[in-house]
């Protein structure tokens, strides 16, 4: 077992990784019932949470058979994030994430993400007083290698970050100004995990597309377990498929008739959770996922992304079933 904190988890722990949009509440479920061993919330603004934001306070809801389950956080204003920890605490997840890695601009450009790594000092003073407020919950940190290929500090960063406390640490291949283009580097990633100074568990993201590469990185890296993240979406079996491998088995194939049928599923659980408008619409970009690799699925696709009712997809999907049955394909 793995400790993290007040938490065991299992022995190398298969994340799913948080993305905004997409690791909504449903698909959250949907990942966990198959093989996600931890989730994490969409990424939270402190400064939307302290003024009661309707849509933030959306994201902090989970279902107790989910757990373990994070919630994670991003600000740059120490006392906005703080008193966001406050009403964290409030909902009792199992731990309490803080995003120095975003990306985009709208965040890092505004000092947080991956913008707070230009001031490695205020982000440690930052993450010191938000370990404290978060107390008894631990509180764990995703982050990038760096700012730019000038500045990767994360060898550095990694022990300053456990030294005032934080439970664990995942660290993203990339750094702010790469956003998710090029290939993850996790060489230095592993760097930070052979450190013999470093006891928290370290983890790794970045570029995991096939149930091989968990194992892969376990391997090369010896990290402590992974985050899964745009492979996932649609594809929620990268789970159960990568902890097969782990175990030395081959990955089942999953056929067409379940991929519809868990599609299915997805949409209902979003329908119950955001209503029939906003779910159709947001389902739309997960069905290159559910179908992926299929022959001449495009006109299908087409159908999927333009229907407006739950019904239409629903039998559309049911169709989709019987069309590839019929064919013998499977993926």
């Amino acid at each position: 077992m793995l400790t993290i904190g007040n938490m065991q988890w299992p022995d190398f722990p298969l994340v799913l990784s948080p993305m905004d949009d997409i690791t909504d509440k449903p698909f959250r479920s949907l990942c966990r019932h198959l093989g996600a061993d931890v989730t994490v919330t969409e990424f939270i603004a402190a400064e939307a949470l302290v003024r009661d934001a309707e849509k933030s306070l959306r994201k902090l809801l989970f279902d107790e058979e989910t757990r373990p389950v994070g919630i994670q956080i991003f600000g740059a204003n120490e006392e906005e994030l703080l008193r966001c920890v406050d009403i964290v605490k409030e909902h009792h997840p199992d731990f309490i994430d803080i995003n120095w890695g975003c990306p985009v601009r709208k965040v890092a450009g505004r000092g947080a993400g991956s913008g707070m790594l230009l001031t490695p000092d205020k982000l440690v003073a930052i993450t010191a007083a938000l370990v404290r407020r978060a107390e008894p919950y631990p509180l764990t940190v995703k982050t990038r290698l760096g700012y730019d290929a000038n500045n990767k500090p994360i060898c550095e960063l990694a022990e300053r970050l456990q030294d005032i406390g934080i439970a664990a640490l995942a660290i993203h291949g990339r750094t702010k100004t790469q956003m998710y283009t090029g290939q993850a580097d996790w060489t230095l990633i592993g760097r930070v995990k052979e450190n013999p100074r470093m006891r928290i568990p370290v983890f790794g993201n970045g570029d995991i597309t096939h149930p091989s590469e968990p194992a892969e990185m376990q391997r090369r890296y010896g990290v402590d377990g992974v985050l899964i993240g745009r492979a996932a979406i649609g594809n929620p079996w990268i789970f159960e498929q990568s902890r097969a491998v782990l175990n030395g088995h081959k990955p089942r194939t999953i056929m067409v008739s379940e991929r519809c049928e868990v599609c299915k599923r997805h949409l209902q659980e979003a329908i119950h959770f955001k209503g029939e408008r906003v779910a159709v619409l947001e389902m739309r970009k997960h069905y290159s996922g559910y179908f992926r690799a299929l022959h001449n699925f495009k006109p299908f696709r087409q159908q999927l992304v333009t229907l407006t009712t739950a019904d239409e997809v629903m039998q559309l999907l049911d169709s989709i079933a019987l069309h590839y049955e019929e064919h013998s394909s499977i993926v």
